[in-house]
């Protein structure tokens, strides 16, 4: 792009002028981001366009579309200068033009796209998809005000509106030209039209559904361009009823945009209510009705016949919010390409693809037969013909087994499955880890295994490690380049070649020195943003992800209330220095995680504001934890909290994400973290608490009595009194509903059960940082062996083992 500083400031300046009508000394820090974005663009959109020549099949290839409710993608242009190998030209060059690089950096806003995990890693996969060359492209919605921006006010979360669009999305292109209608409500109609049955929908509600592309580039890749499509809900017509104004309704006189507008205004609203169920019913139908309808679209006018779909087309279903495809692509093929049910259903089938992220039950989405039916009477309708078929096929398989249909029906008890629709229209299946996935064959879903044993498979998460290393750890990517070469940023298994180097005490000094810069780095911005003094020298003990009960952050801070305790009544207890180091966020509606953070702000009250402590532990909740805080908090960490309950958490990527940047994991035998301790060795992180066979036993016999824990340790004791008693002040009563689900409540994620096993365990971390040769043997073992958990690894397995489609990239 381009090869030197002066080209890069020669053609910089020139496309300021054109662009802001000012020279480049007179812009503000606002007009030389979006002159930068603005040449990106320009690049992509002539990459595009030299792909085509060179390749006159260009996009005829077998196309994988990823649909998923989130993508969070965060910041793209220093990403983008780094995918196109001109970061440091273009650093340098606005350093000899005076312009505060950084602060350019700053004026983009995370993309308000997703919440945790499931964002997080659908962006990795899009990455490693268009670094693979791969022609595939993700679909989801344009979320006006996101999820929420997060604030914590006197310790509590409140949510405000995320205005990441105030300023405009300089990234997207809006293509009103390739709108189209998705239909909910109304009523349909069937008649015999030349001896077969034709269904029309009438006295519809429509909803125009407007795509909005963001280009996706990956590393040093000149050749392909993919797509995120997100769709924004818009009146199909400027619908304002002046009547209705006039006469003083004027709620009633906009109320068709605003109904059709909440659609695409936040992700997940709040589904306690009827009216937040059938919004977030309506989302999900949306975007998968208007990404079906494309795909189709361009199919047809690149192909004659629809023999070939699922040789040109993958439609992959991430977790059950996007379920929807499978009655949505066949409405498409029945009604409007007027085939049989066994083709349409054939080629349903063999096009779709599901994975499922969860076992939590309340995950597993289901739809009332009535709000389903209201809302998509068509989409009913071939549901119960699926469910129908299906019944009778498994009956017919199993004629000895005649409950078996009834317990893997998509309706039963009044709801729609959404995960058994997903698992009986896909014809692949797979968990996110190893465990994952076999707890899924053998327990969550060990029906539809005994019907599909065919169909599932493994596919363990994955991270990109050129955002969350290489571009988020520099001085650690420098030192593994200039000591292994830059083979790694292509081949992440690669970071084995510094295995060796575990025994150079002056490579070691030099991880030493890196990992303190960057909690200096972190210290800074906590100390800016949140006013709370840190020691970058301390161990930062880190815990970031959503905040849910069975992810226990709530063991943590009861570890952490216990410190506190101890320290108080011994002065003489020796441990190295702790800041301990929260961030997530949690749905508006989930009122116990939402007190967890309570109580996590209180500790941190009660902890800094110690004058005896002499501030040996601190206790820090970071505020709006996402993609960009993340890539600061990462190559922070020496320890990284994953605590989950045993066999609750699918696979993780946090976890991933800190055994890049060479953080000791902390953690349960549970979703990846049994991986991640095959692929480091055990003597490089702290594994403790009862095994997943154990809690799913444990399961099995109804739990277990929390009250031995608590009459059988006077630690815990206290730790639960004092979360009812006044050692928080005025505060104290406030967190009842954590001491009741503890004790009343039968502690169903087991948080007393494994106390002391977590505790022992970070006192074993807390010993081997007072070696700091063995700590960053053990830093790099984990940097060195995370190479398997890039997401280049995970797409090549869908690639070739359920997307059936070629990664042409092999390297430098």
């Amino acid at each position: 792009m381009f090869k030197d500083i002066e080209s890069f400031i020669q053609e910089y300046s020139r496309k300021f002028i054109e662009s802001v009508g000012k020279t480049a000394d007179e812009g503000s820090v606002q007009d030389h981001y979006k002159t930068l974005v603005q040449m990106l663009k320009d690049h992509i959109g002539v990459n595009w366009v030299n792909a085509k020549k060179r390749d006159p099949e260009y996009g005829d290839e077998k196309q994988v579309f990823y649909f998923s409710m989130e993508f969070l993608i965060g910041r793209m242009l220093e990403y983008h200068l780094i995918n196109f190998g001109i970061e440091k030209i273009v650093r340098d060059g606005f350093e000899q033009l005076g312009i505060p690089f950084e602060k350019v950096l700053e004026q983009e806003s995370d993309a308000g796209l997703g919440n945790g995990g499931l964002g997080r890693l659908a962006a990795c996969f899009l990455d490693s998809i268009a670094f693979l060359k791969i022609h595939g492209h993700g679909n989801g919605i344009r979320y006006k005000y996101g999820f929420f921006q997060q604030k914590i006010v006197n310790g509590d979360q409140i949510e405000v509106p995320d205005y990441w669009l105030k300023d405009g999305y300089l990234w997207e292109q809006r293509k009103p030209d390739q709108a189209v209608i998705v239909k909910f409500k109304g009523n349909i109609r069937g008649e015999v039209v030349d001896d077969r049955m034709t269904f029309s929908h009438e006295n519809y509600e429509p909803v125009l559904a407007v795509p909005y592309d963001v280009a996706m580039v990956g590393y040093d890749n000149d050749f392909v361009v993919n797509n995120l499509r997100l769709w924004s809900a818009e009146p199909v017509a400027n619908d304002f009823d002046l009547g209705s104004f006039n006469h003083g309704e004027f709620s009633k006189a906009v109320s068709y945009n605003s109904e059709v507008q909440a659609i695409s205004n936040i992700l997940y609203p709040d589904g306690s209510s009827l009216a937040g169920q059938e919004l977030r019913l309506k989302q999900e139908y949306f975007f998968v009705a208007a990404g079906l309808s494309s795909i189709v679209q361009v199919f047809k006018q690149r192909n004659k016949s629809f023999k070939e779909f699922t040789n040109k087309v993958a439609i992959h279903i991430n977790d059950t919010h996007p379920a929807l495809c499978v009655p949505e692509l066949m409405r498409i093929f029945l009604d409007e390409e007027e085939m049989g049910w066994d083709e349409a259903w054939k080629i349903t089938v063999n096009a779709c693809s599901f994975t499922n992220h969860t076992i939590m039950p309340e995950a597993l989405e289901t739809w009332s037969i009535e709000l389903f039916r209201y809302n998509l009477p068509r989409i009913y309708m071939i549901v119960e013909e699926i469910d129908r078929r299906f019944k009778l096929a498994v009956n017919q398989r199993f004629p000895h087994q005649k409950d078996l249909a009834n317990r893997t029906a998509i309706i039963r008890n009044g709801v729609i499955d959404t995960a058994s629709l997903a698992i009986i229209g896909s014809h692949s299946v797979n968990g996110v880890s190893d465990q994952h996935s076999e707890i899924l064959k053998n327990h969550i879903f060990s029906q539809y295994y005994k019907i599909y044993p065919y169909k599932f498979k493994n596919v363990t998460n994955g991270v990109s490690h050129r955002r969350f290393l290489l571009k988020a750890n520099p001085g650690l990517s420098e030192l593994i380049s200039s000591t292994i070469g830059d083979g790694w940023k292509y081949d992440a298994s690669e970071l084995e070649k510094l295995l060796p180097y575990q025994q150079e005490p002056a490579f070691l000094d030099q991880l030493a020195e890196i990992k303190y810069r960057n909690k200096c780095r972190l210290a800074a911005y906590i100390q800016e943003r949140q006013g709370i003094e840190i020691d970058p020298h301390s161990v930062f003990d880190v815990q970031v992800k959503r905040i849910h009960a069975y992810k226990r952050q709530l063991l943590n801070a009861l570890k952490i209330m216990d410190l506190y305790n101890r320290l108080k009544e011994n002065k003489k207890l020796k441990i190295q220095p702790f800041t301990f180091i929260f961030g997530g966020k949690t749905a508006p509606g989930y009122y116990y995680a939402k007190m967890i953070i309570k109580l996590i702000n209180a500790i941190a009250q009660k902890v800094n504001g110690d004058k005896e402590l002499n501030g040996l532990i601190k206790v820090v909740f970071l505020e709006e934890f996402n993609v960009s805080l993340g890539e600061l908090v990462y190559p922070a960490a020496d320890i990284s909290e994953q605590i989950s309950t045993a066999s609750r958490e699918a696979s993780g990527t946090g976890n991933m994400k800190f055994m890049f940047n060479g953080a000791l994991t902390l953690g349960t035998m549970d979703g990846a973290n049994v991986e991640i301790c095959n692929a480091a060795g055990q003597e490089h992180i702290a594994i403790f608490g009862i095994s997943a066979e154990e809690v799913i036993d444990y399961y099995n016999r109804g739990g277990y009595d929390p009250w031995d824990e608590y009459h059988g340790s006077s630690r815990i004791k206290k730790l639960l009194d004092q979360l009812i008693g006044d050692f928080f002040g005025t505060d104290g009563g406030d967190f009842r509903v954590i001491y009741d689900s503890l004790l009343r409540d039968n502690d169903q994620f087991f948080v007393l059960k494994d106390f002391f096993s977590y505790v022992e365990a970070w006192q074993r971390l807390n010993l081997k940082y007072g070696n700091k040769r063995q700590w960053f043997e053990s830093s790099l073992a984990n940097t060195a062996n995370a190479g398997i958990f890039a997401s280049d690894r995970s797409i090549r397995e869908y690639a070739q083992n359920i997307w059936k489609v070629k990664s042409r990239n092999i390297g430098s």
